[in-house]
């Protein structure tokens, strides 16, 4: 016997059943008419953080990517598609660039995924592209150690930034430093990238004495003890410079507290390795002027290829002064191996695109043409710059030839015997000695 709460219930049930099948069908000509839309265009993940403390670098990339649709689909897209970006933003909250790499890949169904900076944010995604193969373009300089068949690095490895720097502070043109501050952000690139340099410095006969390391959290702006710290250190009468990994709007604050407390560039240099031409975009340079910076680009290199990229970025973004940096020009390496691939490949299958890519070359900004190697990592120019007070750099010094990146440190005892080789070994770390997979994990 039905009450006439259990009647209204099951009237209430069965108008539910009916809506739902009504929905049902409403979707999935819904879905038919998007399927055909989406049949007619190719969507492109972008992962940025557009809000909190690293918004100050990754908007800019952000906007690099939309750009390079825009310019790809004006040659009329890939394979006959038109290009589609999917923006969203992670926020500098590096557990949500994983919701959101996965809401990309899932809901928004994208061929590849342009993003990250940090390699907090970039370990944070690696498991869901791997579950879900799915190919991330990392562009931004890193800590090396890692070789994933699902991500390429279009960014510098050590080899490619960090060790060419301390090359050339410890040569007669560099001052002939012979005390070192390794100051960094308080993560993983920093603190992997400093025990390489700090094994590094150790090979060339610097003492341990002679190294200060020293980590600070995202955000920091109270330098002035640490600051007070360096000056102290440098002044024993050795030749001393910082090597900064120090990464976001911490910076400015730092660079602010130098000047504060008269250091120089002349007597303590910085060499940034997260500083670049956006960075000083609308602050004051004028603590900054001398110091360097080690990248694999920069906007005042002239080039016919730099030249035309400038005045067509700056159009597009309708802004003569928007600056254009190194993670822009390895954004754009990478979206344009990742076009030559597709259409090499005429699919946007991930493993068939996976697959096409070591190989592949791209025309790089500043002259030469960059490959992408087995090991997911690329061939790169290195240039050291000296900060100039319109916030541009003066190239002073620069590799004679393109330096492959090693994705895996020949100055750290448990990954010297490691290679990464996606081509002929399947593998992300294959041990030379041993000759196995997984020789190390990363």
């Amino acid at each position: 016997m039905f009450t006439h709460s259990n009647t209204a219930a099951v009237a209430s049930f069965s108008r539910r059943k009916w809506l739902a099948a009504t929905a049902g069908l409403f979707l999935g000509l819904a879905s038919v008419g998007g399927a055909k839309a989406a049949d007619d265009t190719i969507k492109v993940g972008v992962l940025h953080s557009l809000s909190g403390t690293m918004a100050i670098s990754e908007t800019t990339l952000k906007d690099t990517v939309l750009f390079l649709i825009d310019e790809q689909n004006k040659k009329g897209g890939v394979n006959g598609k038109k290009l589609e970006a999917v923006v969203v933003d992670p926020a500098s909250n590096w557990p949500l660039f994983a919701e959101k790499a996965r809401e990309l890949i899932t809901k928004d169904k994208v061929a590849v995924v342009f993003g990250c900076w940090t390699s907090v944010s970039r370990k944070s995604v690696l498991p869901v592209f791997k579950e879900l193969n799915s190919i991330l373009f990392y562009p931004v300089q890193y800590e090396g150690e890692e070789s994933e068949r699902n991500v390429f690095y279009t960014g510098a490895a050590p080899n490619q930034q960090a060790i060419p720097a301390v090359d050339y502070l410890m040569s007669k043109d560099g001052g002939s430093v012979k005390r070192w501050v390794l100051a960094g952000t308080d993560y993983v690139y920093p603190r992997t990238t400093n025990k390489i340099l700090e094994a590094y410095l150790k090979s060339k006969g610097v003492k341990q004495e002679d190294i200060m390391i020293n980590y600070t959290p995202f955000g920091h702006s109270d330098w002035q003890t640490i600051v007070s710290d360096i000056k102290k250190f440098g002044s024993a009468g050795k030749k001393t410079a910082v090597v900064s990994t120090i990464n976001g709007d911490a910076n400015v604050p730092f660079y602010k507290e130098l000047g504060n407390q008269g250091i120089k560039a002349t007597d303590i240099p910085v060499v940034a390795f997260s500083v670049g031409e956006e960075e000083l975009a609308g602050i004051d340079t004028k603590p900054l002027v001398g110091h360097l910076a080690a990248w694999n680009y920069f906007e005042s290199i002239k080039t016919p290829a730099n030249t035309k990229f400038i005045k067509d970025w700056q159009a597009f973004t309708k802004n003569p002064k928007r600056t254009t940096n190194d993670p822009m020009e390895a954004t754009v390496i990478g979206f344009n191996m990742w076009v030559k691939a597709v259409e090499k490949v005429k699919s946007t299958d991930a493993d068939k695109v996976i697959d096409a890519l070591p190989g592949t070359e791209a025309a790089n900004l500043t002259g030469g043409t960059s490959k992408m190697l087995p090991n997911h990592h690329i061939t790169k120019p290195v240039f050291i710059g000296e900060i100039k007070g319109d916030g541009q750099f003066d190239v002073v010094w620069k590799t004679k030839d393109l330096v492959p990146g090693d994705a895996w440190s020949k100055e750290l005892e448990g990954s010297k015997d490691l290679i990464g080789d996606w081509v002929g070994k399947k593998c992300g770390n294959f041990n030379v000695k041993t000759n196995k997979c997984g020789g190390q994990a990363s």
